[in-house]
């Protein structure tokens, strides 16, 4: 739950920096129509990145769940 929450705040912090970054700074439309494309796809980036991470672990996790499961079962299954 604390990974969580750290992977929210910081995705939210880049987002918010990078608005008001983008925001305050003397630049042309156009440039800032760029910048915000560009941050935007760095942003979904980033989040891709942190999702494929998350599925790993969590298909790890499942995994090996199943494992000490079955090993749980097959000892179990030998005593009674």
């Amino acid at each position: 739950m604390k990974n969580k929450n750290l992977v929210a705040g910081i995705l939210g912090g880049l987002v918010i920096g990078s608005a008001l970054g983008i925001l305050f700074a003397p630049a042309k439309g156009c440039e800032t129509r760029k910048k915000i494309a560009d941050k935007s796809r760095d942003l979904k980036d980033i989040t891709k990145d942190s999702s494929e991470k998350w599925a790993q672990k969590i298909t790890q996790t499942v995994r090996q769940l199943k494992t000490d499961s079955e090993q749980l079962l097959e000892n179990n299954s030998k005593i009674l």
